[in-house]
Formats: structure tokens, C-alpha cells, sequence
């Protein structure tokens, strides 16, 4: 057996828990061996049954006197009483629904039992131990316990694979591989930060003797792997540095053209980046930048002034977006603002292929292939096969969090297998990232920060409804339409289906769709919009909301990335505590895109002292930027950035708010890399900086 030994030939695993390992991203004994704990029951100290009182989480030792099994007549559940002795009294042990244990701990049996007390009610009268963890013994003494007694770990579970599973199948594997595991880090790397030596620390995260251990091996690993995360993406910086790529001269005079003729003057954040973007294109080598700024921040015009300088220059843009709504916004948005500049754009959506007219797809990629547009905007379909350019120099992903690291890249990689050249990336985004991600997660990409917002605008003002004020509310936005504004209403989901009570009183759009245009709003038009919808229906609804055919729109968070509507005034948000802040925020953008004085009303069914903490954070905070920093530290970079696809492993997760620790192993990285680039020095940790990028989808 070793480390890359598929868990289907272990002895012990059947093929039912087969799949469930593999629920949980465990397919080799590698994996099974850093599916670590993410917490500890501490049972350390033993407690005599006198002692025992209500609430306490307790840890004991004892014979079983008696036990039996009996069933419930109303509700049909087995129950499992015993009583349990040991020199100081007695105490009645009940767990629900595991007949089996009769069986298993027989009478005169000698246990360990660790979990909470409680004090029953009715026919179970007095204190009891509610269905503890348990473990037979062959003496009372406290020796290899591995279920009770110590600091017991307590591991991701899913359904039918327990923590107490886990352990009964770990332990025997440590014990395998305990002084064999060779490690990666370098000895004077580990030295140098106090580190374990893998072979404890693989241990001590399991089977700790001790809350100082615990924590120097979960050191151990969140260093190691934030560690082989900054090796993977300052790699690919230096990388980058090696390769070639179309140099776009700068065309001042084209460019000054175009700006002159917007509507509106830049801010000098817009001016800076468009400049730092523009100087980073005129290179031979690949630009790899992320331009992120606040919801309104004005994006998308620093990329036009990006693909004008390719265009005038003979090359070719490829621009990718996450959804066909905002494929087709940008189409738009270029053909309107470039439309004085005789440039090809093309539109390529996997439900339409556009220039001026809709065309055929084989014309469309015909001409793609020989220069003839200058601009492709699409979606994913822009990264099949079959799409090949001529002359392609730039590429620009827009919410590009939500592409996946390979995606990003592979429209790059592809052409320039054949020509040999990387174009150039802009990455943009509108969830600002914190300083501690940008050190991780986007530490290959230099960064562009729109910091301003356009002159005029005024601030959104932002209120908690709870469920008295909605009438409030809607008599509101009934004066308001009568102005000619309009109006967005969010819910969390599409249907009214869900059979768990977490989600039983949440707002689904068809739902509330019915119940706004039937008999809250009858007068007034309303339309709804989802995910789930044909795309020539999604688009019927957004160009009847653009001519104002539509006062009310109740959607989901598919208008949460770009939609621009400037008579939009008042922004609905049902099941507020639902969403992260984040997010919240960028529904929040989708209004105040005028000079009208916009709304945001936040609907929320259930208070909570954490919830109202989370959504006063958004009142109190204007910027973007504000908010990505508490919405990371309140729900975690997986849920905010939604990375956890990138099969980062947890313990990195966790540490990435960590900015003590991503600076020192980022540090670290740039060290080891300045005196030998390609790690010829460090076999090992080249290997698992190589097989670490490719399970992190780094590749």
C-alpha cells in the first residue's frame, strides 16, 4: 500500500462507502490521510457518574448493568436504554434509533461513554446520557482510545460516513505510514518556521496528544498548504515572464479620439488603469492583470479603451462573460460606443451568433479564423475548439471569479499552442478581493484598482424592513412608479419546492411573482426572471425592461453580475440573511446607476443577533471593498469567491484570512524560488508542488 492506492482496495472499504468517500472528494489513501479533523471533542478528563449534571458534556467510565431495547408506539422509534456503573453511582444512558447496540454492549461489558447530559421528561424522569459516543473496553484504564478519551477529532461527514468510522479506518492506516511519509518542506524551511516534520504532524492532527500539538499540526499544514499555493502562482508569474506575445503599440490619438466623444469624462482611477493596461499591451510579453472596482465603478469602458487599442492595431479581442445577459450587454455596450470607429464586433453565445445581424455559426467562425472581427464577445462558447482567431492579442474575462483558474486560461493556452505567442489577459471583477486573497489566490495577476465613482452619482440608501413595514414598503413603490421608476424583487430561489424546513419559508420567484402581479401590485406590469428560462426569453424580458414595458421584475441573482438599467430605482431583497455581503452589495449596484436617488430595501423573515450583525455591516459600509474584507471574515473566501470548485483544500481555506501567514509563506515562496526557480534542489517539494497544482486545478 502507498499513498496513491485507490481506497476500493482496501480491505475494509466496501463499495457502498466507496462512493460515500468519494462524496467527500476522497478516491486514494492520500486523500483519506488529509481529510483532516475540522474540529476536537475534548474527553481528556475523566468525570465520576456523582459529578454528572445537567448540560455538562461529560466523559466516563463503567460497567453496563443492564440494557434493552424498546419502541416507541406514536412515532415507531427504537430506543436503546442502558444503565451504566461505575464506583461512584449509576446513571441511565438512552440513544435513539440504534437497536444494533444491544447486541454490541452487552451486559457486564465495560465502556467508555462520552457525551451530554440531559434531563428527561415524562416516562424518563431524572438525568440521562444522550446518545454518547461509545467505546468497549477491556479494563478501566485509559489506553489507545480512539472514540473516547483525549482529544477525540471530529472530521466532514456524509450521510451513513461517521467521524466514528473515519477513526476506526484511519487509525490503523497512520499506523502504516506514521515513520514512512517523507516530507516535502525542506529542513531548513521547516526550522525556520517552527514546523512539525510531516510524520508528526500527520499524526497529531488525527489522534493529538494534546491541544498544543493539535494546533502545531494544523499550523503545520495551513503553512504548508498556502505554501505550495504561492510556489504554484508565483511559478506561473515567472513563467509568464519567459513567454512572448503580440506587442499592441499605443495609438494616443485614437484613444484620446474615443474619449473625448464619451458622454461623460473619466475618473482618474479609469484613466490610471486604462493606462497601466495599455503600457502592460505594448510589452512583448503576456499581460496577466485583474482590474477589479466597486458595482458602477465603470469597468467595462477601461476594456473598450483596451480592445480599441488591439482593434486600431490589426489585432483581435477576445471578450468572455459568465452569462448570455451580459454577453449581449457588453455586444451592445461596443457597438454603441465604438460605433464612429469602423470595427467588426461579433457576438457568440451557445443560443446566438451575431455581427450585425444574426448569422450562421460556420460563417461566423470562418471569419473569426481569417481577422475579420476585431471584437468576439461570448460566453463559454468562445473557449470550444472550433473557435480559432487569426490574430488574437488580448482576452478579457469579466467576473472572472467565476470562471474557474483553467477556464481563465485556456482560451490563452489554445492559440497559443499554434502560434506560439500568449495573448494578453485582463481579468475584471466586481467583488473587490481582500488583500489576503489577492496574495493567494490571484498572486500570478498584477492588479488594476477602480477606487472612484463617476461624479453625480448618489449614495444608495439602504434600510431592514422586517415583516410589519411591508406594506410601507409597497405603497412606496407605488408612488415611485407613477414617476417612472422601476423595480427589482430578489428571492434566493426559483421554486416553491424544497421540502427542507431550512428552506420552507424562503421566497421563490414564481411564487412571488404570482402573488406581486395578482394581488399586491394588480395594476401594475410585472415579469419575472430566471436561471431556468430559454434564453430568447430571458432577452424578450430584458428588452421590455429597458423600454420600460416592464415596472417590476422578480428575479433571482442572475441580475446580480451587470445589468444595467438606469431608470431602476428601487432594489427589493427578499431573505436578505440568505445571501452573503458580497453579494448583497452587487444587487445593491444594480440600482442608484443615475442621478436619481435610489433604494435598497433588505426583507428579512429571521432575526438573529448574527444576521442583524451581517446586514448592518452593509449599511454601514459604501464601498465594496469594505464589505469583501468583513463578508471573508464572517463567511469564508469559498463561499464569497466561490473557490471551493477549485478544490482548495480546507485548512488553506480557513487560513486565507490569515494575513500574518499568507505574507510569511508568500515570503517564503519568493525565497526558495530567487535561488532555484525550478526547485531542481527540492525533488520533493517539486513533485508536490506539481501534483498539489494539478488537484487545485492550477494546471
Amino acid at each position: 500500500m502507498n499513498l496513491s492506492t485507490p481506497v476500493k482496495e482496501l480491505s475494509r472499504i466496501g463499495p457502498q462507502y466507496q462512493k460515500k468517500l468519494k462524496k467527500l472528494g476522497i478516491e486514494t489513501v492520500r486523500d483519506l490521510l488529509f481529510h483532516f479533523p475540522h474540529r476536537y471533542e475534548d474527553f481528556s478528563t475523566l468525570t465520576k457518574i456523582s459529578n454528572a449534571k445537567e448540560g455538562d458534556t461529560i466523559y466516563i467510565q463503567g460497567k453496563v448493568l443492564e440494557i434493552k431495547n424498546t419502541i416507541t408506539w406514536k412515532r415507531r422509534m427504537a430506543i436503546t436504554e442502558a444503565i451504566i456503573e461505575d464506583d461512584s453511582g449509576s446513571i441511565k444512558v438512552l440513544w435513539f434509533n440504534q437497536p444494533y447496540l444491544a447486541d454490541t454492549l452487552k451486559q457486564g461489558s465495560l465502556v467508555c461513554l462520552a457525551g451530554k447530559v440531559a434531563v428527561g421528561k415524562k416516562s424518563y424522569s431524572g438525568i440521562y446520557l444522550s446518545s454518547p459516543i461509545y467505546e468497549k473496553i477491556s479494563n478501566l484504564e485509559k489506553k489507545n482510545l480512539i472514540h473516547t478519551g483525549g482529544l477525540i477529532p471530529v472530521y466532514p461527514e456524509t450521510e451513513g460516513l461517521s467521524s466514528r468510522w473515519l477513526r476506526y479506518i484511519l487509525r490503523p492506516i497512520l499506523n502504516q505510514f506514521k515513520n514512512s511519509l517523507k516530507d516535502p518542506l525542506p529542513k531548513s524551511l521547516r526550522e525556520k518556521n517552527d514546523l512539525l516534520i510531516l510524520n508528526e504532524a500527520i499524526w497529531q492532527i488525527h489522534f493529538p496528544e494534546s491541544k498544543k500539538l493539535a494546533k502545531q499540526a494544523r499550523t503545520r499544514f495551513s503553512f504548508q498548504e498556502l505554501f505550495l499555493i504561492q510556489l504554484n502562482v508565483l511559478r506561473e508569474k515567472m513563467r509568464l515572464k519567459k513567454e512572448g506575445s503580440l506587442a499592441i503599440p499605443i495609438d494616443v490619438k485614437i484613444i484620446k479620439k474615443f474619449v473625448d466623444s464619451l458622454p461623460f469624462k473619466l475618473t482618474d482611477a479609469q484613466r490610471k488603469s486604462s493606462w497601466q493596461i495599455l503600457k502592460d499591451t505594448e510589452k512583448a510579453r503576456p499581460m496577466n492583470r485583474l482590474l477589479e472596482g466597486d458595482v458602477g465603478s465603470g469597468k467595462t469602458i477601461v476594456a473598450i479603451i483596451a480592445s480599441l487599442g488591439a482593434a486600431k492595431a490589426g489585432f483581435q479581442t477576445a471578450f468572455m462573460a459568465p452569462t448570455e445577459i451580459l454577453a449581449k450587454q457588453h455586444f451592445n455596450t461596443l457597438k454603441e460606443t465604438l460605433k464612429d470607429f469602423k470595427l467588426k464586433i461579433g457576438l457568440l453565445t451557445g443560443h446566438e451568433v451575431r455581427i450585425k445581424r444574426k448569422t450562421s455559426k460556420k460563417e461566423f467562425l470562418e471569419k473569426v479564423k481569417q481577422g475579420k472581427i476585431d471584437i468576439v464577445v461570448g460566453t463559454h462558447a468562445l473557449i470550444q475548439k472550433e473557435v480559432k482567431f487569426k490574430k488574437l492579442a488580448l482576452v478579457i474575462v469579466d467576473e472572472q471569479h467565476r470562471f474557474g483558474i483553467e477556464q481563465r486560461a485556456r482560451l490563452c493556452r489554445e492559440y497559443g499552442k499554434e502560434t506560439k505567442l500568449v495573448p494578453h489577459l485582463l481579468s475584471m471583477t466586481a467583488t473587490p478581493i481582500p488583500r489576503t486573497l489577492a496574495l493567494t489566490l490571484y498572486g500570478d495577476l498584477d492588479l488594476s484598482i477602480l477606487d472612484q465613482m463617476p461624479k453625480g452619482r448618489k449614495k444608495v440608501i439602504t434600510e431592514l424592513i422586517p415583516p410589519k413595514k411591508r406594506k410601507v414598503v409597497y405603497t412606496f413603490i407605488r408612488k415611485e412608479v407613477k414617476k417612472g421608476k422601476q423595480v427589482f424583487v430578489i428571492c434566493p430561489r426559483i421554486e416553491d419546492k424544497e421540502t427542507s424546513q431550512a428552506w420552507s419559508d424562503v421566497k421563490a420567484v414564481k411564487k412571488e411573482y404570482e402573488k406581486l402581479s395578482k394581488k399586491i401590485f394588480p395594476k401594475l406590469k410585472v415579469s419575472m426572471l430566471h436561471g431556468k428560462m430559454k434564453s430568447k426569453e430571458k432577452e424578450e424580458i430584458m428588452k421590455k425592461l429597458k423600454n420600460k414595458k416592464i415596472d417590476i421584475l422578480v428575479s433571482t441573482s442572475v441580475v446580480e453580475v451587470g445589468i444595467d438599467i438606469p431608470d431602476a430605482t428601487i432594489m427589493i431583497i427578499e431573505g436578505s440573511d440568505r445571501f452573503g455581503l458580497s453579494q448583497l452589495h452587487q444587487f445593491r449596484g444594480r440600482v442608484g446607476r443615475s442621478h436619481a436617488q435610489s433604494f435598497c430595501f433588505l426583507f428579512v423573515d429571521h432575526w438573529s443577533p448574527k444576521t442583524k450583525k451581517r446586514l448592518k455591516a452593509l449599511l454601514s459600509s459604501e464601498t465594496g471593498f469594505e464589505l469583501a474584507e468583513k463578508d471573508l471574515e464572517i463567511r469564508g473566501p469559498g463561499e464569497v469567491f466561490g473557490v471551493r470548485q477549485w478544490g482548495i483544500p480546507d485548512l488553506a481555506m480557513s487560513s486565507l484570512g490569515d494575513t500574518a501567514l499568507v505574507e510569511k509563506t508568500r515570503a517564503c515562496a519568493k525565497e526558495i524560488l530567487k535561488n532555484d526557480p525550478n526547485l531542481k534542489k527540492e525533488p520533493l517539494l517539486r513533485k508536490e508542488v506539481k501534483d498539489f497544482g494539478k488537484r487545485i486545478h492550477l494546471e
